[in-house]
């Protein structure tokens, strides 16, 4: 069972996030930078973390700051 910092010293099992979403301009503040989705609890989570650090920690991969070629689509 790996577990995943989201920031603000919240963990969640990386098996239970179905979503990341990027928060947008006035959206973010205070640290806030992701909407995570987990199962089992009806409301995602905000983390202090990006969406692309949080996935990277999902898969293991060290992906970090990769940046995404012109012309790739993003999830959202």
């Amino acid at each position: 069972m790996d577990m995943v910092a989201l920031g603000f010293g919240k963990y969640v099992r990386a098996d239970r996030i179905y979503a990341l979403e990027p928060l947008e301009g006035g959206e973010r503040g205070h640290g806030a930078r992701t909407r995570v989705w987990v199962e089992g609890i009806a409301d995602p989570i905000v983390a202090s973390r990006s969406e692309r650090a949080i996935l990277a920690d999902m898969t293991g991969s060290q992906a970090r700051g990769r940046k995404r070629p012109d012309g790739e689509n993003q999830l959202f």
